[in-house]
This record gives C-alpha cells, sequence and structure tokens, in this order.
C-alpha cells in the first residue's frame, strides 16, 4: 500500500461562505472558489505582487479558445486502440482485427470503429513517450506538463489551472471544470486534480464534488458490468436546498454588502478582499439559471444523447460539448477509476480484477468500444455546431501498456510508447505524426512527451511558452520548464 508521500501541502480549510449552517448545505467555498473570476480570487497582497511580477508574457496568436481535455486516467491500451500491429505474433497483437480508417494505410484497433471514419479529422501522435511506469509519477507529469517526484505529487498545477490562472471564467463558468473530477488512482486513493503552487483556488470545480468512497479498488465489482449509466452530473454545490431560496441568498448577500461597509468604516479587522469576493461570486453563481442550465443534459434531444450513448463517458462527453458551448474554457473529462468498473484502464487483469482477456475486455460499451462512440460523437457534434475550429480536444492518458500480453491475459504499465491524439483548435488534421517499432514498444522517431503536450496545448490557446506566472509566496515560475510544441500538429 502506498502511503502519503512526505512533505506534501497540508489540506487546507475552507472559509465559509454564508453562515456555517448554511455552509454545510451548500457545499464547501473550496467548490465555490473556483466559480469566482480570476482578478477576484486573488488577494490584495497578491495582487500587490503581480504589479511588480507581471503574470504573462506576450501572447502568440490563438487557434483555439477552450479546451476539451480527455483524461483517460489508468493507462490506454495503444495497441488495441489506435497503433494495431497486424503482422506481430498474437501474443502481441492479441485477436482483435486491425481496421482500416478513412486515411490510406492508416488502420486503428478494432474497437476504435467510429473514430476510423473521422480519422482524417484527427492528429494522432504514435510516438507518445516518457520515461515512468509509475501511475502517480506519470499522472502527475501528464495532467501539469512538469516531472515530479513522489514528495512533489501535489505541488504542480494542472495544465487546466494554469489557464484558469491566466484566462480565468467566461460567462459564469469556471475557468477549469473537471466532469465528474472523481478519479483517484491508489491504493490509498489520491487526488491529483490540483491548483499546486497556484493554490488551491485554482483547482478544478469537479461536478462530482467529493467522492463518497474515492478509493475504487475496494468493494464488489461485478465481473461483467452494464455500460450503460444514469450518473447525474448536476454539481450540487450549484443546487439550492429547498429551504434555502434564490431571494434569500441575494438578501444575504446584501446583508453581508453593508455590514462589510460598516466594518471598513469602523476600521475594524474585516474579511480578506478574496474572501469577500468568493461569497458574492458564489452566491451570484447559485442564482444564476443560465450557468445552472449549462449543465442541464434532460434538454438535449433522445438523438443527440443516443448518438453519444448512455453510458458515463457518452455522459460525461455530452456534458462537456454543452459546457464549451455555454463559454466554459478548459473542461476536463475524467474518465479512469471509477466505483462500478473499478481501474478501468489499469488492465493487468491481477487477482481481483475480474477482467476478461485484454481483447474482450476492449469491446465492452464502457471500454474501448464505448470511448470510440463517445469521442466521435463529441467531435462530429463539435463539427456540425461549428464550434470544433476553436475548440482544442485532446486525448490523453498517463502511458500506453506492454506489447506482450501478460499470463493473465492482460497487459502492464509501459511509459516507452503510447497514442494520443489532438482534434479541432486550428490543429493539422487528418495525419499520423510518429512511428512505433513493429511492436509497439518503442518510438522510432521522435518521441513526444507530457511537457511538450502541455506546451501544444499552451501555444493553441495563445499563451506564450515564456509566461511566468507567481506562487502564492510571490515567487516566478514559467509555464513549462521543459518541452516544446509537437511537431506538425499546426
Amino acid at each position: 500500500m502506498m502511503q502519503r508521500p512526505k512533505n506534501c501541502p497540508p489540506i487546507l480549510p475552507c472559509s465559509h461562505l454564508l453562515n456555517r449552517r448554511d455552509l454545510l448545505r451548500l457545499g464547501s467555498l473550496s467548490i465555490a472558489a473556483t466559480l469566482v473570476p480570476t482578478e477576484w480570487a486573488t488577494a490584495e497582497s497578491d495582487q500587490k505582487r503581480d504589479q511588480k511580477l507581471p503574470a504573462t508574457a506576450p501572447a502568440g496568436r490563438a487557434t483555439a479558445d477552450s479546451v476539451i481535455f480527455l483524461w483517460m486516467g489508468g493507462g490506454v491500451t495503444h495497441i488495441d486502440s489506435f497503433d494495431p500491429k497486424p503482422s506481430a505474433p498474437e501474443q502481441i497483437r492479441g485477436t482483435l482485427k486491425a481496421i482500416s480508417t478513412v486515411l490510406p494505410g492508416v488502420q486503428f484497433g478494432e474497437p476504435m470503429s467510429r473514430l476510423a471514419r473521422i480519422a482524417d479529422q484527427l492528429c494522432l501522435v504514435r510516438s507518445f513517450s516518457h520515461d515512468s511506469n509509475d501511475h502517480l509519477l506519470s499522472q502527475a507529469y501528464t495532467l501539469s506538463g512538469r516531472k515530479v517526484t513522489m514528495a512533489q505529487l501535489f505541488a504542480e498545477p494542472n495544465l487546466g489551472s494554469v489557464v484558469s490562472r491566466l484566462q480565468g471564467p467566461r460567462n459564469g463558468l469556471p475557468g477549469y471544470l473537471a466532469v465528474p473530477g472523481i478519479t483517484r488512482p491508489g491504493p490509498p486513493p489520491y487526488n491529483l486534480f490540483v491548483g499546486g503552487w497556484l493554490g488551491t483556488g485554482y483547482a478544478p470545480f469537479c461536478l462530482g464534488g467529493i467522492p463518497e468512497q474515492p478509493d475504487f479498488t475496494v468493494g464488489e465489482k461485478s465481473p461483467n458490468p452494464s455500460s450503460y449509466s444514469a450518473e447525474d452530473l448536476q454539481p450540487r454545490d450549484l443546487q439550492l436546498p429547498d429551504e434555502l431560496s434564490s431571494g434569500r441568498v441575494n438578501s444575504r448577500l446584501r446583508l453581508h454588502e453593508r455590514l462589510d461597509a460598516i466594518r471598513r468604516s469602523l476600521d475594524a479587522p474585516s474579511q480578506s478582499e478574496v474572501q469577500r469576493l468568493q461569497y458574492e461570486g458564489a452566491a451570484k453563481l447559485l442564482t444564476a439559471p443560465a450557468v445552472r442550465a449549462a449543465f442541464d443534459l434532460s434538454v438535449e434531444s433522445s438523438e443527440t444523447q443516443a448518438d453519444y450513448g448512455f453510458t458515463k463517458i457518452g455522459r460525461r462527453c455530452l456534458m462537456a460539448r454543452r459546457l464549451v458551448e455555454s463559454g466554459a474554457r478548459f473542461v476536463m473529462i475524467d474518465y479512469g477509476y471509477d466505483p462500478d468498473y473499478g481501474n478501468l484502464w489499469d488492465n493487468h487483469n491481477a487477482a481481483g480484477q475480474n477482467f476478461p482477456h485484454i481483447s474482450e475486455m476492449c469491446l465492452r460499451g464502457y471500454h474501448l468500444a464505448g470511448t470510440d462512440r463517445a469521442c466521435a460523437a463529441l467531435i462530429g457534434d463539435l463539427k456540425q455546431r461549428g464550434l470544433l475550429e476553436r475548440t482544442l480536444v485532446v486525448f490523453l492518458t498517463e502511458f500506453g501498456r506492454t506489447p506482450t500480453i501478460n499470463a493473465a491475459g492482460g497487459r502492464d504499465h509501459w511509459g516507452m510508447c503510447g497514442s494520443i491524439f489532438f482534434a479541432g483548435g486550428g490543429v493539422n488534421a487528418g495525419q499520423v505524426i510518429g512511428v512505433s517499432d513493429e511492436q509497439a514498444a518503442w518510438p522510432i522517431t521522435t518521441p513526444w512527451g507530457p511537457a511538450d503536450i502541455a506546451a501544444t496545448v499552451y501555444t493553441a490557446l495563445g499563451i506564450s511558452l515564456d509566461t511566468r506566472l507567481p506562487d502564492q509566496f510571490g515567487r516566478p515560475h514559467p509555464v513549462i520548464d521543459h518541452g516544446q510544441v509537437i511537431s506538425g500538429v499546426f
């Protein structure tokens, strides 16, 4: 069992938004604070530091206004999805077929039939590679673009946190949302969706809140769970209890403003500027129908919902499209560790996992087959609505899986080679970047790692790679400390 690393930042207590009783009913301020515009969520002392240390460098030409970050935590098998090797022995290729795509000479794995039909809208990278086979180190690296040690797992901000800090909320939606944001690798479970040195205010607003049982490796799991799900993605923190109407929230906001003005006039100690503005921002969100409506999937047509699939990944992709359409800047679709499916992508077939052979597993509706359907529907829907051109879609996992199928019929961790893709947002679509060897074990062309993906995402959003940001103590940090834009993506 892994233990919490030493020297990790402490868990910070939440402040109060309304009174103590209302706080317990409405949810924690750590969630609501992510809804506050960037300029609000910075304390007065931070603003003074920012005047001495600019938070931005000159931006480049943005090709995207929003990002949908398809985060597949656990390690997706690349050889069964985007980089099949039909000529390899069965112990490597498995029993799945390689299927043709719309791109001449390019094949995908059998479960990826829908993405194969729109491969001309993808920019596939088959030379994703780095030097770690460890889930925690690799996930923290991939989520942030920065290499970490075990003592630094929570120290570096997610890409979405940096985007939120630099570009802020939009249309009343947080700068960084996670749908649902419950993935916790372990055991014990670790929450790697963090603001790092930017502060807890830049962690994502997670629709799923804090999972009741964050360790998804415990408990009974069906050997063949249903892929269909009625998962509720309405964030609980934006739902007013029956006894607390929007009118009462507005009344308390006005009362709070009057009392705060009296305190300032008497020169008495008062709440910090950041706490006051957090209160106002959260209260306004609780009473904003347009913001709450963005999270309502029930208004979507039955045809659209069926196209995505009535699965967890399908519903999450549909939610991401709604949020981007409503103005969200950075939406992470979180699909990995799950209370029904366990370690969804971590298919060692170790004792207790109850998984079938990897080739059979990939065809299940909650595994590659369902993910293929949802991702293809997302890209098609964005394109049909005119949103794809300015929305960068990134399909990402922390590493691939071993080319050789193990004795239990599973694949193990493999950081040396994997596959990811980009779509939309100015991407040079219809191409494959990078080539792996005949066993999909090693790139034989330039390898591209997590820092290069971060550089590519930031560049698409017009964020200069020379940008420096102050941490909570005013110390400057570059948005990336190594890496470059992946050649050929734009």
